[in-house]
């Protein structure tokens, strides 16, 4: 049909074409239109983060898989729990909800939270979105240092601006939001809260990696993590002397300063049998996590933070039953914070 079309264009016909193509540009579907019948997305990958897929797993769970540029164009899923009445593929009447975002902890992922808690049915999520985002099996929520190249992967970036960005566009998350975590993820908390003020309005740690500078046990510990899967352990912060700066800038405890004016929640056992244990079972780590909980506790009080709560609560190891727990424990901070409820 467009063989007897001109091989020079006239100067009408270059300004038709132009404004055909910018119509088309216009009209052409976005996620989540695009992707409502949960079909990828084809062709080259654009910076940031894009939506390729898209997979309803369970009442009120959706999982996305996401393309990111921080990680190297690789994809990573997204779950999200939706609360009632959340439509975002409606443009003309589309609600920006509260948003929770729960972080999973080392060699777990983004199913980790709703397969292992009763976070889904929780009732008083039920008006938020809630977020749990892939994080890696060590990621550490790090934009990784990679021998100071940098680069992928980049997880504080795919988190705190490329996915930030997705959900508020398209997604139907609001700027009104809250951060949980645990363990590596509790950590990820205190981080994200510090190091992008007010980007949260509350945060809370359960068993969180809280100061790992706090001793040479400390440093052994959180560097075996890192060394996880056969990975050179100096890739994530450096070393901790030479790099000692990138250390600090990861270590809650270094950026208490930056927490005073957000409600914190800290809570932690000690290591030893607790209620919720098997007998006889024991928690080095949970006990080195404790120690930090505690000094970053002690620091906070010392730099005038007003809104931090503690459950420090004793016997106690590094497990999910007390996570799930101390969740609901600290639901009505998080949720007061983000005006649910009121």
């Amino acid at each position: 049909m467009f063989a007897n079309v001109p091989t020079v264009l006239t100067p009408l016909r270059a300004r038709l074409l132009l404004v055909l193509a910018v119509l088309l540009a216009v009209l052409t579907p976005t996620a989540p239109e695009a992707l409502a019948a949960g079909k990828p997305e084809t062709g080259a990958a654009r910076p940031g983060a894009e939506v390729v897929a898209v997979t309803r797993v369970a009442d009120r769970q959706v999982d996305l898989t996401v393309r990111s540029t921080a990680l190297g164009g690789r994809t990573v899923e997204v779950r999200l729990l939706t609360p009632d009445g959340w439509n975002p593929h409606d443009r003309r009447h589309r609600q920006h909800w509260p948003t929770l975002w729960l972080l999973h902890g080392c060699c777990g992922d983004y199913t980790s939270w709703t397969s292992m808690t009763d976070v889904a049915e929780t009732e008083s999520l039920r008006d938020v979105l809630v977020v749990m985002p892939e994080a890696g099996w060590n990621g550490w929520y790090s934009d990784w240092w990679n021998h100071g190249q940098g680069g992928d992967p980049a997880w504080e970036t795919f988190h705190t601006k490329e996915l930030r960005h997705l959900l508020e566009r398209d997604w139907g998350a609001s700027s009104n939001r809250a951060v949980a975590g645990l363990s590596m993820g509790g950590q990820g908390a205190l981080l994200y809260a510090a190091r992008h003020p007010g980007m949260f309005r509350a945060t809370a740690a359960f068993s969180g990696s809280a100061h790992p500078l706090l001793n040479d046990e400390s440093v052994d510990r959180i560097m075996g993590f890192f060394a996880g899967q056969d990975n050179d352990p100096l890739r994530v912060w450096g070393d901790p002397v030479a790099q000692r700066g990138i250390w600090q800038a990861h270590d809650p405890f270094h950026l208490a300063r930056r927490l005073r004016s957000i409600p914190v929640y800290l809570s932690c056992g000690d290591g030893t049998t607790g209620p919720l244990d098997a007998p006889g079972a024991t928690s080095a780590l949970e006990a080195d996590f404790n120690r930090q909980n505690h000094a970053l506790a002690a620091e906070l009080k010392r730099v005038g933070a007003r809104h931090v709560t503690t459950h420090f609560y004793g016997p106690g190891t590094h497990g999910w039953a007390y996570w799930e727990r101390e969740l609901h424990a600290s639901l009505p901070m998080l949720l007061g914070a983000l005006g649910v409820g009121d």
